[in-house]
């Protein structure tokens, strides 16, 4: 019994001394969303991020965009070291693993405002996405016909919305608007599932020009309005952590890579090319335009 028990202790020392750290010496780790990653394996298609130059095709989102603009400035500014993926519903878990430098950096762009809160924490890079750039889609469910017909400001008095105040840009433009209701709800796969139950009417969400805005994760599938824009008028950036090992070295890379890339005129080109910055012939900004 008790040999049955040494071997036990051996193998369970043994397999622990195999459970990855949030850093070695040469990886990085990186904690997406399941449905990010996929779109953005799909993408690469077993390119690397730095061979990308054309970002039209299927599987691209704003999320990608920006997972492939950081590794690309990170890589001309010399950050050469690479990243270990840990799949799964993250949401807010990586503002306090950033905040505790547990994770280097967050390859999805944050808001300006939401970025300054933990200011002390993080360094804030440049913008990817500048001021008066940034439209949202208005998302229901295939069947919720009074959203898809909205047209006007007044139409919203009839409707109900959802987001969370942790992200003020989002939360700003949706209490401007004269809604029906503003439900809170923190994590964002609740918000998706929320809406796609037609609890609540509407929520904003990035363009899907490839796919006609039509967003698809498992059973839930949602339309946004047609040709009905919100702007959303803030900055987004990256934010990297000032705590872990590697910030500063990242931060002085993503600061050298993203003007490179800027003087380049290859961010622009690239939302744009994914069509997250739109053209907006034809389009009704109903919360008014960018200036």
């Amino acid at each position: 019994m008790f040999a049955h028990l040494k071997v036990v202790h051996a193998l369970l020392l043994l397999a622990l001394s195999y459970v990855p750290t949030l850093y070695a010496e040469d990886e990085i780790a990186i904690f997406i969303r399941d449905d990010v990653y996929n779109d953005y394996a799909r993408f690469l298609a077993a390119r690397k991020p730095v061979e990308v130059t054309d970002f039209s095709g299927n599987y691209i989102r704003r999320d990608v965009v920006d997972m492939i603009i950081a590794q690309q400035a990170l890589t001309l500014g010399g950050f050469t070291y690479n990243y270990t993926y840990h799949k799964g519903n993250m949401n807010f878990r990586n503002t306090k693993l950033l905040q505790d430098g547990q994770l280097l950096i967050s390859f999805d762009s944050v808001w300006l405002e939401d970025a300054k809160q933990a200011a002390d924490a993080v360094y804030i890079s440049d913008a990817v996405i500048r001021k008066g750039e940034y439209f949202a889609g208005i998302y229901t469910a295939p069947e919720n016909h009074k959203v898809l017909a909205l047209k006007q400001l007044a139409d919203f008095t009839a409707l109900s919305a959802v987001s969370t105040p942790r992200w003020q840009t989002d939360w700003q433009t949706l209490s401007a608007l004269p809604l029906k209701e503003l439900l809170r709800e923190d994590e964002w796969l609740s918000q998706v599932r929320m809406v796609s139950m037609q609890w609540v009417d509407f929520m904003m969400m990035p363009l899907m020009p490839k796919v006609n805005n039509h967003y698809i994760l498992e059973d839930i599938s949602l339309l946004a309005v047609p040709n009905v824009l919100l702007l959303l008028n803030d900055s987004r950036h990256f934010v990297i952590s000032k705590k872990h090992p590697q910030g500063l070295a990242a931060f002085t890379a993503i600061q050298k890579g993203l003007k490179i890339l800027r003087s380049r005129g290859a961010i622009e080109k690239a939302y744009r090319e994914a069509g997250f910055i739109p053209d907006l012939a034809g389009k009704i900004v109903i919360n008014g335009r960018a200036h």
